[in-house]
């Protein structure tokens, strides 16, 4: 309870200098609750941020992602350890399949897609993830991309045996992105409730994920 007390002067003390309007709230339940406890918040909000300190802690962390993300509906921002969150990125990697669970990120990030200076749309292996969509995978959502003002250009990626997850990690690395927007369902690595696997890749991701399903 003290350590509690003292984390909540700290959050009040950096939010009232950002003179906002505000409000933090408490909840004390177990375990068990707290997937609820973080659902019943995320129905209220625009989007919810995980933050390293909640990552590091295994048996919150998926709880918390869990419970905002599969849950609520709403998009999820998760910050790794090293990673510096921002809400107007320059540079954004779109992971894309062609599946409801990207689709839906992209709309649920139209506003930092369409402010960015460069908006790359990665697909991984796509003649095996955007059979049916045509003879340019990607070239879809860039066109609905474009038509909200976003810069896009389409990268077609071969994942050469490695998890499409560790392919979009490197190439957003290497394209010095900012944040990588993705479904959190449909993908074979990200489908259901986050597994321990998959938290470990996130915590290990040097970059913010903007997820959404």
């Amino acid at each position: 309870m003290a350590n509690l007390e003292k984390t909540l002067r700290e959050i009040h003390k950096v939010l009232r200098a950002t003179w906002r309007c505000y409000d933090v709230d408490t909840e004390h339940c177990d375990k068990a609750g707290v997937g609820d406890a973080v659902r019943q918040r995320a129905l209220c909000t625009d989007l919810t941020i995980v933050g390293p300190a909640l990552l590091n802690e295994t048996s919150l962390g998926p709880l918390v992602i869990n419970g905002s993300l599969f849950d609520s509906g709403k998009p999820v921002l998760v910050v790794p350890e090293g990673a510096e969150a921002t809400l107007s990125p320059r540079r954004v990697l779109v992971g894309w399949d062609s599946r409801v669970g990207a689709s839906r990120s992209i709309r649920e990030a139209l506003h930092l897609l369409a402010g960015a200076e460069e908006v790359r749309v990665a697909v991984v292996d796509p003649e095996a993830t955007c059979t049916g969509h045509g003879a340019e995978p990607g070239a879809d959502i860039a066109a609905y991309l474009t038509r909200h003002g976003a810069r896009v250009g389409v990268d077609r990626l071969a994942s050469r045996g490695k998890p499409v997850a560790t392919v979009l990690a490197q190439h957003a690395i290497d394209t010095s992105a900012d944040v990588i927007v993705m479904g959190a369902y449909g993908s074979r690595w990200l489908r259901g409730r986050l597994s321990g696997s998959v938290i470990r890749w996130i915590v290990g991701t040097p970059l913010p994920l903007f997820l959404a399903r």
